[in-house]
């Protein structure tokens, strides 16, 4: 084992702080060789609202690490899954007049989207730039058209930002730590790059994550991730409305749904068996009645979702695959087809269901973002300015 191939990463999410210890093996595969979790403090709603607080968390456990593994780390690579980055789409253009597509013009257009992103968004900084589309005299070109001829070239760049306040309390505190910070990711990407490589068709896809008390979507297009965003419900809203409509305690519910699959095939006189109700009162309650609520509930959040999100209104109408995770397996079962038929009846969408990532794919995935970047990610290139002597030298000496 050499220590100097160690890699840290430290998650932030919703709940936990989660430190990470990683390696590539012999073979260049990545693996996992330590992970620890600690409940979250210091940080809600998106913002660090006491520094000392998750200093001395982050601190203490980057010193109880590193005494466990005899390992001093002098970097770290950031995941956020909690601080609500903002995502911004534009678009720059180069008129060609016949002439060839230049890097000269892709990095003008980069940098000039760039600054206008650091000017119009002074309070946020930006942590990820894609190349999502290009189009060659209206064609859209699957690669970047460099060198090919045409008379008008465009560009679309996705930003994802996060806020600047943010940005520079973690910078501080990991300062502290006498760690500098290599990347930082926000985890819908890491998430989006692993599931493309998995499925290699898909480049275009919306990936929706339905846990207990929340869930998220969030958008990749052409290998580039355009948007997320969290909601404050999950798979408990249904049974709750469940529990109101037919005045059955949740827990009660829970074990009816443990056992049968809801189903539209429910005939009229088809009830819910006695034994469910744990000594209580018996009442004759329709299965078919609770495959309704269900499929209402599953509708109302589908639209929520996407279908009537205001926020996904400018991406395109073409059909997309959806890839599912539902976390809450108990509920898996008997809310799987309703959550296929609701999310495929209002589009041609190709539905999936997948197990969640894994942390050691997850950071797998995040490994070779670091080592190897990404296909889509973009990088601005300033040029430094050069001094008078400088320039004289050039024309002398070329």
């Amino acid at each position: 084992m050499n220590k100097s191939d160690f890699t840290f990463y430290v998650e932030i999410n919703e709940f936990d702080y989660i430190f990470y210890i990683g390696e590539n093996d012999e073979q260049k595969n990545f693996k996992v060789l330590y992970e620890y979790k600690v409940p979250l403090n210091g940080i809600k709603n998106s913002q660090i609202l006491d520094v000392n607080i998750v200093l001395n968390t982050i601190e203490k456990n980057i010193y109880f690490i590193e005494h466990k593994l005899n390992y001093t780390f002098k970097e770290v690579v950031i995941i956020l899954d909690n601080f609500n980055p903002t995502f911004i789409n534009l678009t720059g253009f180069k008129r060609l007049n016949g002439s060839q597509v230049l890097k000269e013009n892709i990095t003008y257009i980069l940098n000039t989207l760039k600054s206008s992103i650091d000017q119009i968004e002074i309070k946020k900084v930006v942590l990820h730039i894609f190349n999502s589309r290009f189009f060659l005299d209206k064609k859209e070109m699957i690669n970047l058209p460099i060198g090919l001829f045409g008379d008008f070239y465009t560009h679309e760049l996705s930003f994802t930002l996060m806020c600047k306040n943010n940005y520079k309390s973690l910078k501080r505190i990991f300062d502290k730590c006498n760690l500098k910070i290599r990347k930082i990711f926000i985890k819908s990407f890491v998430l989006g790059v692993n599931i493309s490589d998995r499925h290699k068709n898909n480049t275009t896809f919306f990936h929706i994550k339905i846990n207990e008390n929340s869930s998220k979507i969030f958008y990749f297009e052409n290998n580039s991730l355009k948007y997320e965003q969290n909601f404050e419900f999950g798979t408990n809203i249904i049974i709750k409305d469940m529990s109101k409509i037919i005045s059955l305690n949740t827990e009660v519910i829970k074990t009816i749904l443990d056992k049968i699959e809801l189903s539209s095939n429910f005939a009229e006189d088809d009830f819910i068996e006695e034994k469910f109700f744990n000594n209580k009162v018996y009442r004759k309650i329709k299965k078919k009645l609770i495959y309704e609520i269900a499929l209402a509930r599953i509708n109302e959040i589908s639209d929520i979702m996407l279908f009537k999100n205001i926020n996904l209104r400018y991406f395109d109408k073409l059909p997309k695959t959806i890839f599912f995770d539902i976390e809450d397996k108990t509920y898996f079962k008997c809310f799987k087809k309703i959550y296929k038929t609701t999310f495929s009846m209002k589009g041609t969408n190709v539905i999936n269901f997948i197990n969640s990532v894994s942390s050691a794919d997850m950071l797998s995935s995040a490994n070779k973002l670091v080592n190897f970047g990404w296909k889509k990610e973009a990088i601005p290139f300033f040029k430094s300015k050069k001094s008078l002597i400088a320039k004289l030298f050039e024309t002398i000496f070329g």
